[in-house]
């Protein structure tokens, strides 16, 4: 699995009853076509990614057939998820779009 770009944008929390900062990731994704996630039609991952005490965490992922909008029920393998991760806490600047 490759993560080849992304959009980023904060969450806001209106009330202010949500401890840290939210973001939402669509990460465009690449795999390999023998990968049982792979589809011609293409692959997103939603990732919503936050932040609080300086702590990194994935709160919720799901895939994405990209032109179908379908969601796909697999899960990151543990590698895949720490990736992921890492790429979340590196792009966290939302004016940034890849």
């Amino acid at each position: 699995m490759e993560i080849t770009g992304h959009t980023v944008e904060l969450l806001e929390d209106p009330f202010g009853v949500l401890n840290g900062d939210r973001y939402e990731f669509f990460l465009q994704i690449a795999v390999d076509e023998e990968d049982e996630l792979y589809t011609e039609n293409g692959l997103l991952l939603k990732v919503i990614f936050s932040i609080v005490n300086e702590e990194p965490k994935i709160l919720q992922y799901y895939f994405i057939e990209r032109s179908t909008e379908n969601i796909l029920d697999f899960a990151l393998e543990e590698d895949e998820e720490a990736l992921v991760k890492d790429y979340c806490k590196e792009n966290l600047s939302v004016e940034e779009e890849v």
